[in-house]
């Protein structure tokens, strides 16, 4: 029996595209290793996961360096063709650059996928702060005013479901860790119409959310939010700017989104 046909379980999944990601996302948080490194922190067979290496390296997706190996900039081919062809990074990508430059600080968009907040664009103003997140990176929806401004905007089985399928774990001791306090904070993002992520995920950060709408359907597509050091944020005059700067934002996108 092959080896595919083997490893399908009940999930309908097939066992050995499974394991070459769990390869894949080894490589991404190691950055490199050999051979021996893969299999002892993967518990995988050497010779199972050299034949997975030289599939993925054949395929592109893996590089060879000396006796380890990397990611390839492959994924970056992929993840920028997908992006590029996406109608909400078009209409924008332009608005989100003039957020970050009438603000000064790091601008961000970002949507929900399977329940976890994905970054697709950032950029970062004269006086930004230059943090890490990397575009593409995935993380909890209540960790970041991208996210609750999304879930505010969700149907609340929607969000009992994704608080379900991921939990809330903690980020540090500012991060919302339970559901009630949850629901309460989406009450107040829907009131006052934007999300505030004080040191929730980063300490010493401070964000101002905004959801955007899809005007055909009301429903939230996106968020598109402002990041800056507590220290310099936050500042009543300092928040009101910042808090019109990115419900602007929000409506210039739902506006070309809508025509786009």
């Amino acid at each position: 029996m092959s080896d595919d046909s083997s490893e399908a379980g009940a999930g309908n999944t097939l066992g050995s595209i499974e394991k070459a990601f769990t390869i894949l996302e080894q490589l991404k948080t190691v950055e490199r290793a050999g051979l021996s490194e893969l299999s002892n922190q993967l518990d995988i067979p050497k010779s199972t996961v050299h034949i997975y290496l030289q599939t993925l390296r054949k395929s592109g997706f893996i590089v060879r360096d000396g006796d380890e190996y990397t990611l390839s900039f492959r994924f970056l081919e992929y993840g920028g063709s997908f992006r590029n062809q996406s109608k909400l990074y078009q209409a924008a990508r332009l608005e989100v650059d003039k957020l970050a430059l009438d603000t000064g600080e790091v601008a961000n968009l970002g949507v929900e996928e399977n329940g976890l907040r994905v970054l697709i664009y950032k950029s970062e103003g004269p006086e930004a702060i230059h943090d890490n997140a990397p575009i593409g990176e995935y993380t909890n929806m209540h960790w970041t005013a991208l996210g609750k401004a999304m879930l505010a905007h969700f149907p609340r089985a929607r969000v009992e479901s994704i608080v379900e399928t991921h939990g809330l774990p903690r980020a540090n001791e500012y991060t919302i860790t339970d559901a009630d306090e949850l629901f309460a904070e989406l009450e107040r993002v829907r009131e006052r119409g934007y999300s505030v992520e004080d040191q929730d995920r980063r300490q010493g950060v401070l964000t101002i959310g905004a959801p955007i709408m899809n005007r055909s359907t009301d429903e939230v597509i996106s968020a598109v939010s402002v990041s800056g050091p507590k220290s310099r944020v936050d500042e009543s005059k300092r928040i009101d700017d910042l808090v019109a700067a990115v419900k602007k934002a929000a409506n210039v996108i739902e506006l070309r989104y809508s025509h786009y």
